[in-house]
């Protein structure tokens, strides 16, 4: 069973910078696109910016400008260069895959805190 493991999170106050990185245990074939997900306290899971297997990026309103996807279709990564951090940002960060096998493969999450 492939699994996606994610690190980078962590406590940064305002303005500074996080970089996640997502990593499957194993190559995964077929990635169709490969995004970033996030999940506040009392909130759904939205999705914060995704990557297609062409390179095509999206990003939600409000982290355009100030986040950066990049993927390694060759690697089975994807990473989420997060700068200018607010308070808002804060929540659990989840990394995802999805295949053109209908696979959906989800990280375990990793908290990044921002303070004011």
């Amino acid at each position: 069973q492939v699994q996606l493991v994610e690190s980078g999170g962590g406590l940064v106050q305002a303005g500074g910078s996080l970089r996640l990185s997502c990593a499957a245990s194993s190559n995964i074939f077929g990635i169709n696109v490969m995004g970033w997900y996030r999940q506040a306290p009392g909130k759904q899971r939205d999705l914060v910016a995704s990557i297609t297997r062409g390179g095509t990026t999206s990003y939600q309103d409000s982290v355009k400008g100030r986040f950066t996807i990049s993927g390694d279709n060759a690697k089975s990564a994807v990473y989420l260069q997060m700068n200018s951090l607010k308070p808002e940002d804060t929540a659990v960060y989840y990394c995802n895959i999805k295949t053109s096998l209908r696979n959906n493969y989800w990280g375990q999450g990793t908290q990044v805190t921002v303070s004011s």
